[in-house]
């Protein structure tokens, strides 16, 4: 939605025009508790508890978005897995620009380490964005990416998949070997289960799936997640 406001000033001296442009989400994505009521959430770029070890632009509410497709299939993965007396629990869906843009902002300030021990004791943060943990641009913004786990419908406790989510290092690899055997189970059980409702993984991330069918391959958007 775009608007414009003029002002003249004197009789002819001259005219001053502002304009602003609100965006809003499309009609297509839509509020994933909507769709799927039993889904956990915890969208960490709302709080502190992030790799930057702040909030992040963009986030006003901590609500997880998705296109209504995306949406769809992740309900299908739920019930999929309610059956075997699991659940999902949602890190993060649709990802503003502004949020991406902001975490390249935070790449390039070598002094703000706050979070480093918990999520790269290892990585020097500069080389976040060339080893393929953060990006540019992001899936997310296409509106059909989500970050999650699963968790045991019994007490609602995330379930121990060997390595915790957004932390930057070998251990998030799916080919990661160094894990117990129950470790390998369930990241085998979550990425079958959405594999089989038509989510692809991305190799450096076990949380990090996108719909393969996702209908904006080339459009990032930027409304406020609210």
């Amino acid at each position: 939605m775009k608007f414009n406001l003029c002002l003249t000033f004197g009789l002819s001296l001259f005219t001053l025009c502002l304009s602003a442009q609100e965006k809003v989400m499309p009609s297509d994505f839509v509020y994933v508790k909507d769709i799927i009521p039993t889904i956990s959430l915890e969208i960490r770029y709302f709080g502190s508890h992030n790799f930057t070890g702040r909030p992040i632009q963009g986030y006003e509410k901590p609500v997880a978005i998705l296109t209504k497709r995306a949406a769809l299939a992740l309900q299908q993965v739920e019930n999929h897995l309610n059956k075997k007396g699991l659940g999902l629990k949602i890190f993060d869906a649709y990802r503003p620009q502004r949020a991406v843009d902001n975490f390249k902002t935070w790449s390039l300030n070598t002094n703000d380490t706050i979070a480093k021990k918990e999520f790269y004791p290892l990585i020097n943060k500069k080389n976040l964005f060339n080893l393929g943990f953060i990006a540019s641009k992001s899936g997310h913004s296409r509106g059909s990416t989500v970050d999650l786990t699963l968790i045991s419908l019994k007490d609602q406790k995330e379930i121990d998949m060997g390595g915790p989510f957004d932390f930057f290092g070998a251990v998030s690899h799916h080919r990661y070997a160094n894990l117990t055997a129950q470790q390998k189970e369930n990241r085998k059980i979550l990425k079958e289960a959405m594999a089989k409702f038509g989510f692809k993984a991305y190799d450096k991330e076990w949380w990090h799936y996108t719909l393969q069918d996702e209908p904006y391959r080339k459009t990032y958007f930027d409304f406020i997640v609210k």
